[in-house]
Order: C-alpha cells, then sequence, then structure tokens
C-alpha cells in the first residue's frame, strides 16, 4: 500500500527536461532495491526475493556510506539506460539526493541525476527503461501539455516532442490507469484483498456482500477523490495500523455473528474511509497528470472496482459456487478462513505500530 507497507515494490518517478540542448533526467527511486541486484519485473514484495537480506542492511546504511556505491552502480547502470533524441544521447551521473535513514524498516525514494547533450535538432525523444528495473512513472516538465506515461522493465516509451504537446487525450488516461489501480489490488494490494475476502466470508448469500461492497466502495471512493486532491491528508503511519485493525474486526466478527446486522455496512463504509486513503497515498507515488486528473482518478478507481470484483470473483468460484449450501460451510470454511484472515491483520497491526 502505502509508505509504511516497507517491502512492497514501488515505481521509480522519472522526470525530465531539455534546456539549452540538455536532457536532465531525475530519478526517484528505492536504489537499495537495485543496488541489492533485485530483479523488479513482475515483484510485489522484495521479501520474495533472494536479495532481501542484501536489500534490507542496506536500507541501514546513512548517505556518506551508500553514496560511493550509488555512484558505482549509476556509471554501471548508464549502458542499460537508453535515451533516444534523434541518435544516442550520451548520459552523465551527477550525483544523488539520499534522505536521512531514519526508520530503517521503510523503504527511501532517493533522487538520482543523469545529464546529457541532446543532438542539435533534435524534435523528440524516446526512453527506454531496463529489463529488471521494474515500473517506471516517466514525467516530461517545464512545457505545455506534457508528457505523462507508466513503462514497465523492458519496454520503450514513445516519441515525446521536446516541444510539448505530447500529453495523452482524457480517454487515453483515463484507460491507462485502469491496469494501475487493478494491479494495486491484484496482485499487490494483499491487505486490501484479505479485507475483501473478510467480506465475503460473512454469508455465502448475495445480497449481505452487496451492501458491504457498496458501502466500502462509496467510502474509499470519497477518500481517494480527496486525499488525491490533497484535501485530507493524515500521515502513513496512522492509516496503515488502522487499515490492519480493520482486516481484523471485520474477520473477527464472521466468527461471532451469523448474519448481517444493520450497523455493519455503516462500519465497513468506516473502515472504507481508511482504505481510500491508502490508495490515495499509492496514487500520489505516480503523480497524478494535471491536464487529465480527472480521468486518470477515475480510472484507477475504476482499476480498484475491477480489482475488488475479481477477487469476489475467484473466492466466489473456489468456494462459494461449490460449497456455500452444504450444512459445514461456516464452521468448516468461513470460519477457518476468517480466523486465518484476523490473525493475519493482528500481525499487521503490531508490525506497522510495535515495529515500525
Amino acid at each position: 500500500m502505502g509508505p509504511a507497507a516497507a517491502h512492497e515494490v514501488t515505481p521509480t518517478i522519472g522526470d525530465f527536461s531539455v534546456e539549452d540542448g540538455t536532457l536532465r533526467l531525475e530519478l526517484r527511486m528505492n536504489v537499495e532495491a537495485f543496488l541489492a541486484g533485485i530483479d523488479l519485473d513482475g515483484l510485489d514484495d522484495t521479501d520474495e526475493a533472494a536479495e532481501s537480506p542484501d536489500y534490507d542492511a542496506l536500507r541501514k546504511l546513512d548517505a556518506p556510506r551508500l553514496q560511493p556505491r550509488i555512484r558505482a552502480f549509476a556509471l554501471d547502470w548508464l549502458d542499460r539506460l537508453d535515451v533516444q533524441a534523434g541518435g544516442p544521447v550520451a548520459l552523465s551521473y551527477e550525483g544523488a539526493s539520499i534522505p536521512v535513514v531514519g526508520n530503517a524498516d521503510l523503504p527511501r525514494a532517493s533522487t538520482l541525476l543523469f545529464t546529457g547533450p541532446v543532438p542539435p535538432g533534435a524534435r523528440a525523444l524516446s526512453l527506454t527503461w531496463p529489463d529488471g528495473a521494474g515500473a517506471l512513472v516517466l514525467r516530461q516538465q517545464g512545457v505545455e501539455e506534457p508528457y505523462t506515461g507508466y513503462i514497465n522493465g523492458g519496454e520503450t516509451s514513445p516519441e515525446i516532442a521536446l516541444a510539448g504537446g505530447a500529453a495523452k487525450t482524457g480517454w487515453e488516461t483515463f484507460v491507462d490507469y485502469i491496469p494501475v489501480g487493478f494491479d494495486h489490488i491484484l496482485p499487490k494490494g494483499l491487505d486490501h484483498i484479505l479485507f475483501v475476502l473478510g467480506l465475503f466470508f460473512l454469508s455465502p448469500r448475495l445480497r449481505p456482500l452487496i451492501w458491504q461492497i457498496s458501502a466500502f466502495t462509496l467510502a474509499h471512493t470519497v477518500t481517494l477523490a480527496l486525499g488525491a486532491l490533497g484535501v485530507v491528508r493524515v500521515d502513513p503511519g496512522i492509516v496503515e495500523p488502522l487499515i490492519a485493525a480493520s482486516i481484523t474486526f471485520v474477520a473477527l466478527e464472521n466468527v461471532f455473528a451469523r448474519r448481517l446486522h444493520a450497523w455493519r455496512p455503516l462500519v465497513v463504509f468506516g473502515f472504507g474511509l481508511l482504505h481510500g486513503l491508502g490508495f490515495a497515498s499509492v496514487l500520489g507515488e505516480f503523480g497524478l497528470p494535471d491536464a487529465q486528473f480527472l480521468p486518470a482518478l477515475i480510472g484507477f478507481n475504476i482499476g480498484v472496482e475491477l480489482g475488488q470484483l475479481a477477487v469476489i470473483a475467484l473466492a466466489f468460484l473456489s468456494v462459494g459456487f461449490w460449497f456455500r449450501n452444504k450444512w459445514w460451510y461456516r464452521g468448516r470454511i468461513a470460519i477457518p478462513a476468517s480466523v486465518t484472515i484476523a490473525l493475519i491483520g493482528a500481525y499487521w497491526v503490531v508490525e506497522r505500530t510495535m515495529l515500525a
């Protein structure tokens, strides 16, 4: 989810501009993951990588000890970072800005600066993001109608006009942000997946599920919009433990309640407000394009909804369709699953508070 999700893989943010014939490229990235040699393509959690111990150790290093390692990495990485502008742009590494260590359990977003001369007469450029580098949000700066795009490892951006005007249409932006929202649920949003499953296991009947999902959707849509607009800002260090607590609550209630009480949708609505703030913090990592803010926001939210519906569909096809009418469904499936979800949520509460 947000910054408190210490091991979730987040995209690199690349801001570039061209002035007086010089390309300036700033990459805001979790550089320790790169230094550890983790292949970020398709990876959801750095704990899943064999290099995870090296990554954890690197996050504890202060800037003076990390700087030479970053420089060596950057100089070697220049051969893989291909920028074309009517010919290759020879990039040079200019340095890195590294935050203080702070909480070593949380990733740092360091900023690496690269510059290079753009060939005379060049009107556009493209960037190839290296294999294994995960996702890149590429943003053009200093022009009207700037380009903003999402590029995966091994992919090449389209030709981007240096004078501007490469901004995507509202429809293109809307379509681009749907998979971003979906991806945040499946496969990356384990806490949201468990919360939705907690709603599912209350009852195999459709009506209780519709009431709960509707309340949850309405609530997180509101706070997602307010958070993305900057109207509401809450420290992720507060939001993340509360989200974990919400997972534990709905799962435990499944154990003790046999039906949907009138007040449960209201409780779910309140929890949905928290989850919306979590979504907003993730969306903030991508930097919504100013010119297409609303299409991007709507596309992201629809992607989230499709992800949630996919979770429900998978749960129904896996257990609900086959066993919901069995007399032992609640005792052998719903309650054990809910207890498991509650235990995971409780562990996250501790991890995101006492262990943070």
